[in-house]
C-alpha cells in the first residue's frame, strides 16, 4: 500500500513539472517584445531616412540633371550660394509674408472665429457652414489652384462682380499675387484650424463661462482671459501644423502663378522646384530643400516652447 502511494506521488509530481512552463530569458522576452516594430522600422528606413540621407548627400555636390558626366562633392558651396543669391532671399521674404498672411494670421484667426460663431449658431446654420468650409479643405490642391486663377485672373469672378459693383478692378494675380495665393491658401485651409477649435471650445466647461458671465465680464474678455487660456495647447498645435503645411505648399502656387510675375510670389518650394528641375540644379535645390526644412523646424521650436511655458 505504501509503495502504491509512492508511485502515485511519483507520478503527480512529474506531471506537475511537465505542466510548469519553461522560463524565457530576457533577451529572448525583449526581442519578442520589439519583433512586431522590426518591418515598420524597416520601411522607414527604406523610404524615408534612405531618400533624406540621399538627399543631404546631393546638397553637398555640384549634381546636375543633364550635361554632366560625374558630379563632385563641393561641401557648403550651395549654402554658401544660397545665402548670398538675392532670389533665394527673396524667396525666404515670401514664404514669411505667405505664412505670416495665409496660416498664423488667416487661416488660425478664421478658424477660430468660425469655430466660436458656429457654438452660437442654429443646428442647420452649422451644418451648412461646416459642409461648405470642409469642402474647401477636401479639394486637391491643384484643383483649388485653377478655381482660384478662375476667380482672380483679368476675366475672373472677383472683377466681374467688382464690374457690377461699379468698383475697379484690376489683374489681381499681376498685381497683387502674394496676396492672392495667400487668400488662396486660406479659403483651402481654414477648415482644419475650425474642427481643431470646435473641439477645443467642445472642451470647455459651460459652468466656467456662465460664472464669468454672471460675474459681469463682456464676450472681449471671457474671450481673452479664459476662453484663449484654456485653449493654449490647442492654438499652439494648430499653429505648427499650419505653419509646417504652409511651408510646403506648392501646387496651388504653381497653378496660380507658377512663382510670378518675375519672382514675385516664387516662395521657397516654387524656387526649390525652378532651380532643382527646371535649371537642372539638382545639388543646389536639394540645398534650398534642407534649408527650408531648418525654417520648419526653427517655426517648430517656437511653438513648442510656447506651449510648454505656463500662461
Amino acid at each position: 500500500m505504501t509503495g502504491a502511494v509512492t508511485r502515485t506521488g511519483a507520478r503527480t509530481g512529474a506531471t506537475a513539472g511537465a505542466a510548469r512552463p519553461a522560463r524565457t530569458s530576457p533577451v529572448r522576452r525583449g526581442l519578442l517584445r520589439w519583433s512586431p516594430l522590426v518591418p515598420a522600422t524597416v520601411l522607414l528606413l527604406l523610404f524615408l531616412a534612405g531618400p533624406i540621407g540621399y538627399c543631404v548627400y546631393l546638397a553637398f555636390t555640384d549634381t546636375q540633371l543633364t550635361g554632366q558626366e560625374s558630379a563632385s562633392f563641393v561641401g557648403l558651396a550651395n549654402f554658401r550660394h544660397a545665402l548670398t543669391d538675392h532670389a533665394f532671399v527673396n524667396a525666404v521674404v515670401l514664404t514669411l509674408v505667405f505664412t505670416l498672411l495665409s496660416s498664423v494670421l488667416g487661416q488660425n484667426t478664421l478658424g477660430l472665429a468660425l469655430a466660436a460663431l458656429m457654438r452660437r449658431a442654429s443646428r442647420p446654420l452649422r451644418s451648412l457652414t461646416g459642409a461648405i468650409v470642409i469642402t474647401a479643405w477636401v479639394v486637391p490642391e491643384i484643383v483649388a489652384g485653377f478655381l482660384l486663377y478662375s476667380f482672380f485672373q483679368r476675366r475672373g469672378t472677383l472683377n466681374a462682380v467688382l464690374e457690377w459693383l461699379h468698383l475697379p478692378t484690376q489683374n489681381w494675380l499681376f498685381t497683387l499675387p502674394i496676396l492672392a495665393v495667400s487668400f488662396a491658401n486660406v479659403w483651402r485651409g481654414t477648415a482644419f484650424s475650425m474642427l481643431i477649435y470646435s473641439a477645443a471650445l467642445d472642451a470647455i466647461p459651460q459652468e466656467v463661462t456662465e460664472s464669468a458671465q454672471v460675474d459681469g465680464a463682456g464676450g472681449p474678455r471671457r474671450l481673452w482671459h479664459i476662453t484663449l487660456p484654456m485653449i493654449r495647447r490647442s492654438i499652439g498645435t494648430n499653429l505648427m501644423l499650419n505653419t509646417l503645411q504652409t511651408l510646403s505648399v506648392f501646387g496651388l502656387i504653381w497653378a496660380m502663378t507658377r512663382g510670378g510675375p518675375g519672382n514675385r510670389s516664387q516662395t521657397l518650394p516654387v524656387f526649390m522646384y525652378d532651380q532643382a528641375f527646371l535649371k537642372s540644379l539638382i545639388g543646389y535645390g536639394t540645398a534650398v530643400a534642407l534649408l527650408l526644412l531648418v525654417v520648419g523646424a526653427l517655426f517648430s521650436a517656437v511653438y513648442l516652447r510656447l506651449m510648454r511655458e505656463e500662461v
